[in-house]
């Protein structure tokens, strides 16, 4: 007999506590997003919508999140339109949207709602399928699209789905757009409408990958030729680790088969073998062991999150996080192919890139976390462009690129600076660290309670700017020290008088507390992490 479960996150808790043996049970969870009709609060966060699914992301919600986007389009005033990119209602219907998914549990059935209803508006729609976050900026880009709808909660666990909106130049949405969504979206949950599944005409269907490979051929700032000649070469053994994610066979249609590349975590897992599908240091174990084993001149392996849109590299010598790997993007793309411009990071990455930049003379662009506060410095016609723009959570984009952050870009751009210097990452990056000096950045974090998300965490959290002044003295690993710089752009960032720093800041979509530290020494960052985690949880409680 099947267990019972009351609600879908009672479920979902005995399926992570052993994927194996319960995987069974997605078809309760199945019947809790089809059959729970009760409303939520939907908040677009840095990355778009996000929820557990059954809870509050459901079939109902979702099909309520899409009509607030109609809303929105029909009510539109000019504000709204230019910052869509569009003219008005008219506009949109016939430009378009595209509409896909990752390979999540029950995407496509979401995407198949998402459609009718939009259909059913008379806007033309484009249905990619499985498809990454990259691919969907290049997409409206070249198809002159209104917008894209991508259902994808990026790099989260198992349980969770998400809602990501782009406008027509392919970025993601900022405030001035996703704060009309979120008003039109939270007034329809008000009424606790209960919406039918709409009907699905015929639909357009979109290869974004292959729109991908040209966009990227076109831009011309990654050499295509260079890097495939270089995997013909037989020099470089790459492995890359989809984890079953949909970035599955995107590096295919543009490298092509090779006995040198190995992909790895390529087969269908709703729940990813039990892991939270991120790239992190843990989950490249099995790319650094493969690495180890081989005996090629050049060794690249990467990981890649479910949407494609995050990447962490290693060599089998060390692993080189975005930290690091962003301020490498920044020196090769400068001198190696003499691109101008400035470079943009959030204020949680590593000062790595800043001293490379200050050597350099190259204008620093420090941001508020979100990949969407980048837009000033990518775009075409920007006064300042960024050579490279990029965030510590393993994301970037280069010059003449989309608007979001690309893992994929950011494989080929690895697989380029190898060709070109002739070094693998650990021995390029060790030279700029002895030129520019050494830095040692992490993250990490902290669960709350999820009655916490939003306004609640961020109030307590800002007692935090107020308790820790410049001046106060801050015992850390036993030495007596003081707060330098207060700087509350993006949570708080306190730099400490021996230049370590840490910072907090609220997570924009998960009941979490994120860390953000820098040490001048690889001894320093745990002291760094306690130091965050204890004045974080005196704030919680207080």
């Amino acid at each position: 007999m099947s267990k019972s479960f009351k609600n879908a996150s009672q479920c979902w808790k005995e399926i992570l506590s052993d994927v194996k043996s319960n995987s069974h049970l997605l078809s309760q969870i199945e019947e809790f997003a089809r059959n729970n009709t009760e409303p939520t609060n939907v908040v677009f966060g840095t990355s778009g919508w996000r929820g557990e699914i059954g809870s509050d992301y459901t079939f109902n919600n979702v099909r309520i999140v899409t009509l607030g986007i109609i809303n929105a389009f029909k009510k539109g005033n000019a504000s709204f339109m230019s910052s869509m990119g569009v003219k008005d209602f008219e506009d949109i219907k016939k430009r378009g949207v595209i509409v896909g998914h990752d390979n999540r549990f029950l995407g496509k059935d979401f995407a198949k709602d998402v459609i009718g209803l939009l259909q059913n508006e008379g806007i033309k729609t484009w249905y990619s399928g499985e498809s990454i976050t990259p691919e969907f900026s290049v997409g409206v880009e070249m198809l002159n699209a209104a917008c894209s709808i991508n259902l994808t909660p990026s790099h989260n666990p198992a349980n969770f789905a998400g809602f990501k909106f782009n406008p027509s130049d392919g970025g993601p949405a900022g405030v001035e757009i996703t704060s009309v969504i979120e008003e039109e979206v939270n007034k329809i949950m008000d009424t606790k409408p209960i919406i039918k599944a709409p009907d699905v005409k015929d639909v357009d269907t979109i290869d974004l990958t292959e729109l991908y490979g040209k966009y990227v051929s076109e831009r011309g700032t990654i050499n295509l030729k260079t890097i495939r000649d270089f995997i013909g070469s037989g020099k470089l053994f790459l492995v890359i680790d989809n984890v079953h994610g949909a970035s599955r066979g995107k590096a295919q249609r543009i490298l092509g088969e090779s006995k040198d590349i190995v992909y790895l975590r390529t087969e269908d897992d709703y729940l990813f073998g039990g892991i939270a599908p991120e790239p992190s240091e843990k989950n490249m174990e099995q790319v650094d062991r493969l690495l180890r084993q081989d005996n090629h001149e050049f060794k690249l392996g990467v990981i890649i999150d479910p949407d494609g849109d995050r990447i962490r590299y290693s060599d089998g010598t060390m692993q080189i996080p975005m930290n690091y790997f962003g301020a490498m993007a920044l020196h090769f793309l400068y001198h190696y192919k003499g691109i101008k411009g400035c470079v943009a990071k959030s204020v949680g990455t590593s000062n790595f890139v800043n001293a490379i930049a200050n050597a350099l003379k190259i204008p620093i662009k420090e941001t508020k976390v979100g990949f969407k506060n980048f837009r000033p410095y990518m775009l075409q016609n920007s006064s300042e462009r960024a050579i490279v723009a990029f965030e510590e959570s393993d994301g970037i984009s280069i010059y003449n690129h989309t608007l979001e952050k690309d893992a994929i870009i950011g494989l080929l751009l690895a697989i380029e600076m190898i060709a070109t210097t002739k070094k693998n990452l650990s021995q390029y990056l060790n030279e700029l660290m002895n030129t520019y000096g050494a830095f040692y950045p992490d993250r990490s974090g902290i669960s709350v309670d999820r009655a916490l998300t939003g306004k609640p965490l961020l109030d307590k959290l800002s007692k935090i700017a107020e308790q820790y002044k410049v001046g106060t003295r801050i015992v850390l690993n036993k030495n007596d020290i003081y707060v330098k710089d207060l700087i509350t752009v993006d949570g708080t960032k306190i730099i400490l008088s021996d230049d370590s720093w840490f910072m907090i800041r609220p997570s924009g979509t998960e009941p979490k507390v994120r860390f953000y530290i820098e040490s001048r020494t690889p001894e320093g960052k745990d002291a760094l992490f306690s130091l965050a985690e204890r004045i974080t949880k005196e704030a919680i409680e207080s």
